[in-house]
């Protein structure tokens, strides 16, 4: 006979770790599913580093979410024996007048956050790091820094089981099928029903959500951590995270942290739609090469010999918004997926709007603008 749970979380990422711990610290019995390890180097969940920035030029919608998922953030923090976040102040630069730089103003402006507009000049004054052309502008956010992702992921686990969740690593799930009174998922391992089911997949969800195989584009990423020649320069204190709109594209990155290099990525780093499970993980010279010629441009300082690559995945959706529903045809069958590169600082308020939903079939959360049926 097969084991019954309440719910069944499918993927034990950034999300789907939040969403198992939410759901049993409401008293439902509730199922982890992962392919991999606990956490593991294959998804959009890595990197050492991860920014978080309250100023979202992308959509000042996003700032509601941002603001919940800070309060969840330094509650889980407050309840791990490591450290989770580190604020370091958040920069998002550019031509004067870019939309990056206008929107992240706009942003501010609209939340009341506090911000300052500073000159090239005036942000390599204040963070000797950043050498920018003369005519960029930056905004500077000082409640903006990082989280460590791995130990995020931990911490939402140990929590999870604290509360009595069931985490199963290192099983793959198969197939799933609706039952009248819930869900069948069939791993490689052994067969579960559920009264519900969530699916956070991550670049694997549109395998399991049929509405979303023609929506959800995994691609692959490279990060680079280049060894400073000024290192006092980019330590914490002294380097906030950044995003950076130039000709060359759209770039991010972190200080100094856990290796002795500067963390460089490209927003769509070489456009390259991808399957999952057959990707190059392995980083390659052109990455590389990509990577340094922006950090030699803007970061002269830091851009040293390299001390690490890295491969990982973003999975977009046209719009770049994310999918957080239920299921069109399944009304026991939630989903999050399509971050767009952008998951990590949301996972636990959008923990928490999924468990919403698998537990009343609604939340609080404004959440219209990422249904499924947009598309």
């Amino acid at each position: 006979m097969s084991e019954r749970y309440d719910a069944i979380v499918l993927g034990v990422g950034a999300t789907g770790s939040a969403t198992v711990a939410h759901l049993a610290e409401r008293g439902v019995d509730v199922l982890g599913l992962e392919r991999y390890d606990v956490p593991h180097g294959y998804g959009s969940s890595r990197g050492l580093t991860r920014s978080f920035r309250l100023a979202s030029a992308e959509d000042p919608t996003y700032v509601p979410l941002l603001r919940r998922a800070e309060e969840l953030w330094t509650e889980l923090e407050a309840d791990h024996d490591r450290r989770l976040f580190y604020r370091t102040g958040s920069i998002d630069a550019g031509p004067a007048g870019d939309p990056l730089v206008e929107g992240a103003a706009r942003t501010c402006e609209e939340h009341d956050l506090e911000y300052e507009r500073l000159s090239s000049a005036a942000l390599s004054e204040r963070y000797p790091g950043y050498r920018l052309p003369d005519d960029y502008e930056a905004i500077y956010q000082p409640d903006g820094g990082y989280l460590v992702p791995e130990e995020c992921i931990v911490a939402h686990v140990d929590r999870a089981h604290r509360a009595g969740a069931t985490i199963r690593a290192r099983e793959r799930v198969v197939d799933w099928r609706p039952l009248e009174d819930g869900v069948r998922v069939e791993t490689d391992r052994d067969i579960y029903e559920g009264d519900r089911l969530v699916v956070t997949a991550g670049a694997w969800t549109a395998r399991f959500v049929e509405p979303l195989a023609d929506v959800l584009v995994p691609e692959r990423q490279v990060l680079a951590w280049f060894r400073p020649e000024e290192p006092a320069r980019f330590e914490p204190d002294r380097f906030p995270v950044w995003n950076l709109q130039g000709p060359e594209g759209r770039f991010y990155g972190c200080p100094v942290h856990a290796v002795p290099g500067f963390k460089v990525g490209q927003y769509h780093h070489r456009e390259e739609a991808v399957d999952p499970d057959a990707v190059e993980r392995e980083p390659t010279q052109t990455d590389e090469r990509l990577l340094r010629e922006f950090a030699e441009r803007y970061f002269p300082d830091g851009a040293g010999p390299t001390m690490r690559l890295q491969t990982c995945l973003f999975t977009n959706t046209p719009d770049e918004q994310f999918v957080l529903d239920t299921h069109p045809d399944h009304p026991r069958v939630v989903v999050g997926a399509g971050f767009s590169g952008r998951e990590f600082e949301f996972a636990p308020v959008v923990g928490e709007i999924l468990a919403d939903l698998a537990v009343d079939g609604e939340t609080d959360r404004e959440i219209g603008p990422f249904s499924i049926d947009r598309f």
